[in-house]
């Protein structure tokens, strides 16, 4: 479709700007590498293009992008299959997805818009913010945003209000292109768009405390230079709170892929 093929363009176009970013943050970078061990792998829809996955009480939901593709879907993780999904108006990017206050509020890229849905994806209504809209999560008390830049903002979703903001730094390096974002026990974790890395930052400082390095997943799961240049990037983090563990995928990825952090030696 038009619309994609334009998308795709933007991401090809930007992915040396990406590579000059990354290798200024490695440069200077100070947080140490986490360590992790593989625990299991699903099968993942790859027609899906993940924005955001969240796990609530043993069930799973995804936000999907792409214009005229865009959807909110509970999937079962055993199989892949899709239970129920909710579309996007077909001129709205899904964006981030998260649990907040008993409801599952989704982003929209570029057009403003928060949609809020109950548990069994019925619209709840929705609002509108100002900017970009790329990750979301929560922390229990509001959404936290990114944007694509090296700022998250938390933002009270019943007036819309930004609460704070904090920009996300490795030692002098800001880390930006921060995407899909999982608030894991006091936390926030965040996929770095176009790179095999997600971030563990200090939700008060916006120092980052510890790097994911997830290259040997996307090695794993198959994905070719030529896959990852059109956009077949890490992007998904859910947090399984029964048993400690994170789920990670990517865009048009084949696979989740479940594995647990490690303690450091």
């Amino acid at each position: 479709m038009p619309a994609l093929i334009t998308s795709l363009a933007r991401w090809t176009a930007r992915i040396v700007a990406a590579a000059l970013l990354l290798a200024a943050a490695s440069a200077s970078a100070d947080a140490p590498t986490l360590r992790w061990k593989l625990i299991a792998e699903y099968p993942h829809d790859a027609r899906g293009f993940t924005q955001g996955l969240v796990w609530h009480e043993g069930r799973l939901f995804e936000s999907d992008g792409q214009y005229g593709a865009s959807q909110v879907a509970e999937k079962v993780l055993a199989t892949g299959a899709t239970l129920k999904a909710t579309a996007l108006p077909t001129t709205e990017f899904g964006e981030g997805l998260a649990l907040h206050a008993g409801a599952l509020w989704q982003l929209t890229w570029r057009e403003g818009v928060l949609h809020r849905y109950d548990l069994q994806l019925q619209p709840l209504g929705s609002l509108r913010y100002g900017g970009e809209g790329w990750g979301l999560t929560s922390d229990g008390t509001a959404l936290i945003v990114s944007n694509g830049s090296a700022q998250l903002a938390w933002l009270d979703p019943t007036v819309p209000k930004v609460l704070r903001s904090i920009e996300v730094r490795d030692g002098d390096t800001a880390i930006t292109r921060l995407n899909e974002l999982e608030w894991i026990e006091g936390a926030v974790f965040a996929n770095v768009w176009m790179t095999d890395r997600i971030a563990r930052i200090d939700p008060v400082t916006g120092k980052v405390t510890g790097w994911l390095e997830l290259s040997a997943l996307k090695k794993k799961v198959g994905i070719t230079a030529a896959q990852e240049a059109q956009g077949a990037v890490l992007n998904g983090i859910a947090f399984r709170s029964d048993n400690q563990h994170l789920l990670i995928t990517g865009k048009w990825w084949p696979k989740i892929y479940e594995i647990a952090l490690l303690p450091a030696p």
